[in-house]
């Protein structure tokens, strides 16, 4: 008889006359693939009926905008106030609902933050008169249009009830409009709406009140609050509890999140980073719910199954709330309930989906080459004819061009000339914030050992093995090798090749100076940082470079403060001796003393390696590193590409 591992996880729990399948909820997420005039499009709608098809209890769209003329972030976010929306926001809630799963929308108000507001050259308002960081100045919203404001709250919500969703969120949290009229810190008005604890909470409280009203009773209406705002400049736990007894009553769940959106420092507290444990923002949760009677949901790094139990099981929280992981594998939760957890694709935490979004306004995933592309991959045809493929290099691209080839039912032979399994990560796999890729290279290698795919470790493919094997494709993905500039010095005993000094950090002296400010040199120097050595990193540019994931890049700036490592940007390293590097900085000779120099200047592609095998088959694909120098979306991206092509 089947035995649920997980039966508290996957127990209901009733919100008001909503009844919810189990206790995994998708978090809000910004609305992608809009059109022209911000409605969600079908692409829209499939990225999120992916997660209410893998068994989420409640599937979230987020931050829509209440008020698209005071009130906008952003240009390209979803209007609650734009009654032509009517036929979009149906068509999004039938593609959750018919999945049994309960659609849901975010009500938000960017309050002094409304960006897009002030660029539409309209006032913006906060509760009192202030400056921005920026210098832009915003005014006190005037009681009329509090009142306002509270009104388009509750129109919203009867809107998205007509439009067929089963709940709202009213987003209280992360430094938005509503959480600015709750902080002590921001909100000093001297009238009704703010000054003391109740005054403070009169507006969100009228929200929910007046959204009650229209929306009738038993309707569950979430929020969500920041429990802490965890910076100096925001509101601690202590008042986080005090706000959420004042809420308590005038919801059905309180979802409780921490920090705040707009300061860099807190960031990654909101959105945990690779640096953050599993499920760490659960204290605020657990602290917050002694306090109320009504349910309580935490988010924050929420991927194992067994602590999610745990967290239930505990009483720290009544509703798990997920974003991330959901978009790594929309079927985490039908994969826990079945027992099938070593089938979950991990999230690596790498922020890659959230920069994507920022700067492409799309949305993908570094391991889940189906984000962003969810229609594509349900119109696939089947492959037309099984053919036998051969896979040169076993790293993330190889990895997952067998994968994605053995599905299509092709015969595949991976060849990896290593002894193992991981290409370059490999690496890694020992170094503590990286032990999400360690993860996520032991869930490639399961996927493989589940799939008929041939596996030949130790094996360069040279054209004699693929005389001998005749392939009807070959996928080149060979990857690529160290750079090493011509500098003096720079094969002096005392310098170490970034993949080598990963493997033997035994070997790094306790000064080093790390040539190169990219990805890999900055990650490799929190690594030694992390294990007592004193760390400067040379940059020839002005900046470090993210590699476009500007949004690590904030978690990554964090830990270089945190850990005191020095930058020197500018520097253009001329020699290196036995002593440390000498290179001339803003036109100044500078020396960097160092017991050991490490190279992380990049990569050259095996592209000679490459060509080579080009012709030995009568189709021939390059991947990842050996085309450029790559990182995991792309990788991935591009191997899953050429199996939809065989």
């Amino acid at each position: 008889m089947y035995q649920c591992p997980y039966p508290r996880l996957f127990s209901p729990i009733r919100l008001g006359r909503q009844w919810f399948r189990n206790r995994i909820f998708a978090s809000p997420m910004s609305g992608r693939s809009l059109d022209s005039l911000n409605r969600p499009t079908a692409d829209c709608v499939a990225f999120y009926e992916e997660k209410a098809r893998g068994g989420a209890a409640s599937v979230c769209l987020g931050d829509c905008c209440v008020d698209s003329v005071n009130g906008l972030f952003g240009t390209q976010m979803v209007r609650a106030d734009d009654p032509a929306n009517h036929h979009a926001f149906n068509m999004f809630s039938a593609g959750i609902s018919r999945w049994g799963c309960v659609a849901s929308a975010e009500l938000s108000h960017a309050g002094l933050y409304a960006y897009a507001t002030r660029a539409a050259g309209r006032t913006v308002y906060g509760p009192v008169d202030g400056v921005t960081a920026a210098g832009e100045e915003y005014r006190e919203m005037p009681e009329e249009l509090i009142e306002a404001t509270i009104a388009r709250f509750a129109k919203a919500a009867a809107f998205f009830k007509s439009c067929g969703f089963g709940m709202v969120t009213v987003h209280m949290g992360h430094g938005w409009g509503l959480s600015q009229f709750l902080s002590s810190k921001v909100n000093t008005r001297r009238d009704r709406w703010g000054g003391s604890l109740e005054n403070r909470c009169r507006m969100p409280v009228a929200v929910l009140d007046a959204i009650r009203k229209r929306v009738g009773p038993g309707f569950p209406i979430e929020v969500r609050i920041s429990g802490s705002e965890v910076t100096p400049r925001g509101y601690d736990l202590d008042e986080g509890i005090a706000i959420a007894g004042q809420l308590d009553g005038h919801c059905d769940l309180l979802h409780v999140s921490a920090g705040h959106h707009e300061h860099a420092e807190v960031f990654c507290v909101t959105h945990p980073s690779v640096f953050s444990e599993d499920s760490c923002n659960v204290s605020y949760a657990a602290a917050i719910k002694p306090h109320v009677e009504v349910p309580v949901a935490t988010v924050g790094a929420h991927c194992d199954p067994a602590l999610m139990e745990e967290i239930i099981a505990a009483g720290k929280a009544d509703v798990i709330e997920i974003a991330r992981a959901l978009m790594a594998d929309p079927e985490l939760p039908a994969k826990a309930r079945a027992g099938r957890t070593e089938e979950i694709r991990p999230c690596l935490r790498c922020l890659t989906c959230f920069s994507h979004l920022i700067t492409n306004g799309q949305i993908y995933c570094a391991v889940n080459p189906r984000i962003g592309r969810e229609p594509e991959d349900r119109s696939l045809p089947p492959a037309r004819a099984s053919k036998t493929v051969l896979i040169a290099g076993g790293g993330i691209a190889g990895m997952q061009a067998a994968i994605a080839c053995a599905d299509r039912g092709h015969k595949v032979v991976l060849c990896e000339k290593s002894g193992r399994l991981g290409g370059a990560l490999t690496c890694e796999e020992d170094v503590p914030f990286k032990k999400k890729i360690h993860a996520y290279l032991e869930y490639q290698r399961r996927e493989i050992a589940r799939r008929d795919i041939d596996v030949h470790l130790n094996t360069a493919v040279t054209p004699d093995l693929a005389a001998e094997l005749a392939p009807d494709v070959l996928l080149a993905a060979l990857g690529a090798r160290s750079s090493v500039p011509p500098i003096p010095g720079i094969d002096g005993k005392n310098v170490l090749m970034a993949e080598y000094a990963y493997e033997h950090t035994e070997e790094v002296g306790q000064r080093v100076v790390v040539l190169g400010g990219g990805l890999v040199g900055v990650e490799l120097a929190i690594h030694l940082a992390g294990l007592g050595r004193s760390v400067t990193v040379a940059e020839m540019l002005p900046v470090l470079n993210n590699g476009g994931n500007i949004l690590h890049q904030n978690a990554l700036d964090t830990e270089i403060r945190e850990r005191n490592i020095a930058l020197s940007l500018n520097t253009r390293v001329e020699e290196i001796d036995e002593g440390g590097v000498r290179a001339a900085k803003d036109g100044q000779a500078l020396y960097l003393p160092a017991d050991t120099v490490i190279c992380a200047v990049g990569q050259t592609p095996l592209r000679e390696e490459a060509e080579a095998l080009r012709f030995c088959a009568p189709e021939f694909y390059v991947l990842g590193d050996c085309v450029s120098p790559k990182n995991i979306l792309q990788a991935t991206a591009m191997a899953d590409a050429a199996a939809k092509n065989i």
